[in-house]
């Protein structure tokens, strides 16, 4: 895997303990990680093009897990953030609850890398330990370091 995600992850834009319960807010919160990224060119704009991305069609993928993303140039640079919540995001269109949201912002321009981490990211999340262990991790370092650890595993 030559695109690391635990390389592009920084624990500020990991929120360990959503408080939103409902999917639209919940990836607002999880947007909102990436208030301080320097790749973040519009956050407002980048938002509005997750959200109507996640209106044309759910990026819930079943076992918990949702990539809300947009290939977008509100974005000048991969962006990753993730939102984890314990009682579970209730993803209403497609009558599923999601525990971990990924939020993936590229630039339009980088269709490659796009695809390789979203990829990577569905790879690694269909292990059921590996789900279990980024919902029990304490911190938002240790969930990196869980993510990595995984990274290396899969190659």
């Amino acid at each position: 895997m030559s695109i690391r995600i635990s390389k592009i992850l920084k624990p500020e834009e990991v929120a360990l303990n959503l408080k939103a319960r409902d999917r639209c807010p919940a990836i607002h919160e999880v947007i909102d990680q990436l208030s301080g990224n320097p790749a973040m060119a519009n956050l407002a704009g980048f938002h509005d093009e997750v959200l109507a991305r996640e209106r044309i069609e759910s990026t819930c993928l079943g076992n918990g897990v949702a990539f809300p993303h947009a290939r977008t140039d509100h974005v000048k640079g991969l962006v990753i953030a993730v939102g984890r919540s314990a009682a579970g995001v209730d993803f209403e269109t497609v009558h599923q609850t999601v525990h971990l949201i990924f939020v993936i912002g590229t630039p339009k321009k980088m269709v490659t890398d796009y695809l390789a981490v979203v990829g990577a990211l569905a790879r690694l999340l269909k292990d059921d330990a590996l789900r279990d262990r980024l919902l029990e991790a304490a911190t938002a370092e240790d969930f990196i370091g869980v993510l990595a650890a995984a990274e290396v595993r899969l190659g």
